[in-house]
C-alpha cells in the first residue's frame, strides 16, 4: 500500500512539474522533416562522412526527426567542418606525448521552419590517451574527431532548443 502512495506520488510529481525534453523544443523550431547537407572538406573528407552519419544520427534520435529532401523538408540543416586540431595535453617522464584534446569546430546555417536564416559555430573537444613515444593512429584519430563532433553537435541541438524556448514558434 505504502508503495503504491509512493509511486502514484512520483507520478504526479514529474508529471506536474512540467518538464519537456529538448526535443519539443527543437521541433518547434526546425520541424519534423529536416534536410541535411555537410560539405565535404577536401582537404579532410573522411571527417565530413564522419560527422554526416553523426549528424544524421542526431536528427533522427536526438531531434526526433526524419531526414527529408530538399523540397519536402520543413527546415534546412548546412554544416562544415571548420576545423579540427590535436593538441598535447599530457607528456611522460621523457617528454614524449601520451595525452591530446581534439578540438572540433562546426559551422551550421540552418533555415527553421519559418525560413529564418540562422549561423551558429559551435566546439566539441574529446581527449584520448596513446601509447608513449607512439604516433596518433588513423583509428584513434577518427574516433576523436568522431566523439568530439557529437559533442559538438549535441551544442547545436542545445542552442536550437534555447531558440525554441525563447521564441513563439
Amino acid at each position: 500500500m505504502i508503495q503504491r502512495v509512493w509511486l502514484i506520488s512520483l507520478v504526479v510529481l514529474l508529471a506536474a512539474c512540467g518538464y519537456k525534453p529538448t526535443s519539443v523544443y527543437t521541433k518547434k523550431v526546425i520541424g519534423e522533416q529536416i534536410y541535411v547537407k555537410v560539405e565535404t572538406s577536401l582537404e579532410d573528407p573522411e571527417n565530413s562522412v564522419l560527422i554526416r552519419d553523426a549528424v544524421n544520427e542526431a536528427v533522427i534520435y536526438k531531434f526526433h526527426a526524419n531526414i527529408a529532401d530538399k523540397e519536402h523538408a520543413s527546415s534546412k540543416l548546412f554544416i562544415k567542418l571548420e576545423q579540427v586540431n590535436f593538441q598535447p595535453i599530457e607528456y611522460d617522464s621523457n617528454g614524449y606525448v601520451i595525452a591530446y584534446k581534439t578540438n572540433v569546430t562546426l559551422l551550421t546555417s540552418y533555415h527553421d521552419k519559418k525560413n529564418k536564416k540562422k549561423s551558429l559555430k559551435t566546439y566539441g573537444d574529446f581527449d584520448f590517451n596513446i601509447a608513449s613515444n607512439s604516433v596518433i593512429s588513423d583509428t584513434k584519430r577518427f574516433n576523436a574527431i568522431k566523439e568530439a563532433s557529437q559533442k559538438a553537435i549535441d551544442a547545436l541541438i542545445s542552442r536550437i532548443a534555447v531558440e525554441g524556448i525563447r521564441s513563439d514558434y
